[in-house]
């Protein structure tokens, strides 16, 4: 595998740094200046990158979206029932002692109102991210139903976007009252809904 070129290398770091400064203040609130300050690399650089700020935003979420699939795909392929698979991914919504969790890291739980109002093209990076998931999602719950780790669903996609936008909720509910109880529901509530043997 070849070595990413410098030149990649520093437009990676402005990605994930920028990632994570959005993470805090949002995408309104952090201006080009304090990315590239954290990231290091100066300012009339930027534009060697991204043609604009708005151009950042998506280059931001695409990346966002890949590494998101990416690590869904990475679990999907891990043995084990679908179930099995579809616990784990729930259960990484909630922090843990030493990780922050799904919940906490969610671009589309802190982007999603802000960027469909600012940017077509940024809300579109993120909705057909989110599809794409929810495709995953309603795949692992046919899965489930062949092996029989998970409750026959009449309609698989519609309830994997059921269960994405109760999550997405929680995450939301959990972050206004700075605590997971709101997650904790709706992990009892998505275990009691795809249940086997009830």
């Amino acid at each position: 595998m070849t070595q990413p070129s410098k030149s990649d290398q520093t437009r990676q770091r402005i990605l994930s740094t920028g990632r994570e400064l959005v993470l805090q203040g949002g995408f309104g609130g952090i201006g080009l200046s304090r990315i590239l300050s954290k990231s290091g690399v100066p300012k009339g650089s930027f534009y060697y990158y991204f043609a604009s700020k708005e151009a950042f935003g998506c280059a931001m979420l695409d990346d966002y979206v890949a590494d998101y699939l990416a690590r869904i795909d990475a679990l999907t392929a891990t043995p084990g029932t679908a179930g099995d698979k579809l616990a784990t991914f729930w259960a990484a919504w909630l922090p843990t002692d030493d990780t922050q969790g799904i919940a906490t890291r969610c671009l589309v739980v802190k982007l999603a109102a802000e960027v469909a109002d600012l940017s077509q093209d940024m809300r579109r990076i993120l909705d057909d991210g989110v599809t794409q998931l929810t495709r995953r999602i309603a795949d692992l719950l046919r899965q489930g139903a062949a092996d029989g780790s998970i409750r026959t669903q009449d309609d698989p996609d519609t309830t994997a976007r059921t269960l994405y936008a109760q999550w997405l909720g929680a995450a939301v509910l959990a972050k206004l009252s700075s605590g997971d109880a709101p997650l904790r529901l709706a992990l009892q509530d998505t275990a009691r809904r795809l249940n086997p043997t009830q």
